[in-house]
């Protein structure tokens, strides 16, 4: 087996994988300042300024510190001698894992990426925490839309419908009433639906307090859906209709 097919650090030797001292020192040296905090970037920006090359021909770079940070033959397995202690390779991997591990989710963020459509940002979460807090200190700001909503497709229905029969001749009266009172009930469903959530809003807002993170249960209960813009700015849509946003502030 050539030496190059060896880790660094180590050389065969009469048939024999003995440590190669000059190397050893060199992988010490990484494990040492990698759990002492030092990134990758400094620790290849050291390692390129020192005399010993990972491979002949070749500058150190993060992959190389990557695979001698991963390698579990420093520990002394697979009959290779020991470099370092094997809690010193468990604490390194340790940290490398939780490098790449994110953070998981909280309910907050899954309730906003699922109301907004989008990848959830800090910015998102500070503006709608912003906003929800604008609500806190003042319920009363929840108020009915000023133009209020209807449920359109009934309405627009109902409404072709009743078009047909006032061109008809003769007219009949009958149908043209019925269709009137059904467009008046479904537009009178959708205020009274806005009313009640707009008093339900107020009342669950008047009984918390002021948020330093979002808070999951009051954002699922007042919160429709928000749109985001290009500039980084959103729109809340509250479950009575009603919108709010920066202009709000």
């Amino acid at each position: 087996m050539g030496n190059r097919k060896q880790p660094f650090g180590y050389r065969v030797v009469m048939g024999e994988i003995v440590i190669h001292p000059q190397e050893a020192e060199v992988v010490e040296h990484i494990f040492r300042k990698y759990l002492s905090g030092a990134a990758f970037n400094t620790l290849v920006e050291e390692l390129r300024e020192q005399s010993i090359p990972y491979n002949e021909g070749k500058v150190w770079n993060k992959n190389m510190v990557a695979r001698i940070l991963e390698d579990e033959r420093y520990t002394g397995k697979y009959d290779y001698p020991p470099v370092i202690d094997r809690e010193i390779l468990t604490r390194a991997l340790a940290k490398r894992r939780a490098k790449h591990v994110p953070p998981p989710k909280t309910q907050a963020q899954k309730i906003l990426r699922r109301l907004s459509g989008q990848a959830v940002t800090r910015s998102m979460e500070v503006q709608v925490l912003n906003l929800l807090n604008h609500l806190v200190t003042s319920p009363d700001r929840v108020k009915l839309p000023e133009t209020m909503p209807s449920n359109q497709s009934e309405v627009h229905r109902l409404q072709h419908e009743l078009d047909q029969v006032m061109e008809g001749q003769p007219i009949e009266e009958e149908k043209a009433q019925k269709l009137i009172l059904s467009m008046a009930a479904a537009q009178y469903t959708a205020i009274a639906s806005c009313e009640y959530e707009t008093i339900r809003m107020r009342r669950v807002l008047s009984r918390h307090t002021i948020m330093t993170e979002l808070d999951a249960e009051l954002l699922q209960s007042i919160v429709a859906a928000i749109h985001c813009y290009a500039d980084g700015t959103l729109d809340v849509y509250l479950k009575n209709d009603q919108i709010i946003g920066r202009g709000d502030m």
